[in-house]
């Protein structure tokens, strides 16, 4: 027997820890959760929220404020609309953050790919620079890019709410606009990005919150729900969390959200999942930059799980520097992008496949022995 949602948004208000990552499958209740803290944190009072926000959260209920005028009679002016609201209008309008937004969003999509604000901020069109005066203009881009955008107008947000609020004292802050928030709730974030961006994504993030100030209890919490394995994964090995959390519907409509310590991941088959998507890609010949950073994600789980001090020490002895410089070179955060490392070689290719080979045969065996 469980608990319903509120006492679950309850527990999550009571701990003290900087980071709660929970996995859900979809469908279990991730978003009506989002919607259960914010009510608990910031009420809604006689139709009014508290000018004093305490919490921020991305989640579908924020892709709702954003909505599409196809321009049906014309077909030519396709615009994606922005619903009158204090969140947008205080992140793009009176934080200035359009160009931020645009770059962030960029940098996940494409640098030809441009979205244009109109004068009030009510509207956004959309233009792909195709070369020369060759361009497509009022575009109506993609679901997945789309959800891209609106993360990035987010994703602004925190960036510099966590810079202005790194600032320990508060009247040297550039604004007092974010002295009285306490959480940041976020829901699946772009999971229709590939899975190169993705993981970049997850790492960003993750990076933003760990510069994030917080001590004795004392700055933002952030609460992150996921159906996504990659996503958790990542976000749970560059936390370098020591637990998270799964989710559970019972049939009668309660709930029960269970700690997860050590490879807490391994309770979904997260690393079977990682493992599918490496043999796939060897057996395509299709190897890229970020099936390093999963190849490295299964040696530290297993690292983990077997009590290895360092998840090198797995590595084939024969090379073991080697083969780690080599997982870091593609791995290291500065060298996510694109534009930093060149893609795999083939002798490149043939070190994923035989690491993952050592990995299977020498150790999961044990893994399986004591699982």
């Amino acid at each position: 027997m469980g608990v319903p949602l509120s006492h679950i948004a309850e527990q999550l208000k009571d701990s003290q820890k900087k980071v709660q990552l929970i996995y859900a499958f979809n469908g279990v209740g991730k978003t009506r959760l989002s919607r259960e803290f914010k009510e608990l944190i910031d009420p809604i009072v006689n139709g009014e929220e508290d000018s004093d926000t305490k919490i921020f959260y991305y989640s579908a209920f924020t892709e709702d404020l954003f909505y599409w005028d196809n321009d049906l009679a014309l077909d030519a002016e396709r615009k994606l609309k922005i619903q009158p609201n204090g969140f947008t209008t205080w992140v793009i309008q009176d934080q200035g953050q359009d160009q931020n937004i645009i770059a962030n969003f960029q940098h996940y999509t494409s640098d030809k790919l441009t979205p244009r604000f109109n004068a009030d901020f009510s509207e956004v069109s959309f233009s792909l620079d195709r070369g020369g005066d060759d361009n497509l203009n009022n575009l109506k881009i993609s679901k997945g890019e789309e959800s891209n955008f609106i993360w990035s107008i987010f994703y602004s947000l925190i960036e510099q709410v966590v810079d202005v609020l790194n600032e320990p004292e508060e009247d040297n802050r550039e604004t007092d606009k974010f002295n009285q928030l306490k959480y940041v709730f976020i829901d699946d974030p772009v999971t229709s990005l590939d899975e190169n961006h993705l993981i970049e994504l997850a790492v960003n993030l993750a990076q933003l919150i760990k510069s994030s100030y917080f001590f004795n209890d004392q700055g933002i919490k952030f609460v992150i729900t996921t159906h996504n394995a990659l996503f958790y994964n990542v976000l749970y090995n560059e936390l370098s969390l020591r637990a998270g959390y799964i989710l559970e519907k019972y049939e009668d409509g309660t709930f029960e959200i269970m700690e997860k310590r050590g490879d807490s991941n391994k309770s979904f088959s997260y690393h079977l999942y990682i493992k599918q998507i490496i043999e796939q890609a060897i057996e395509e010949n299709a190897i890229e930059k970020y099936h390093f950073m999963l190849l490295r994600n299964l040696y530290e789980k297993t690292a983990n799980f077997l009590n290895y001090p360092e998840w090198k020490k797995l590595l084939p002895a024969d090379n073991r520097e080697g083969y780690y410089n080599r997982i870091i070179q593609f791995t290291s955060h500065s060298t996510l992008s694109n534009e930093t490392i060149a893609q795999p070689t083939d002798p490149e290719k043939q070190t994923v496949r035989l690491l993952l080979e050592h990995l299977n045969t020498k150790f999961w065996q044990e893994v399986e022995t004591n699982d």
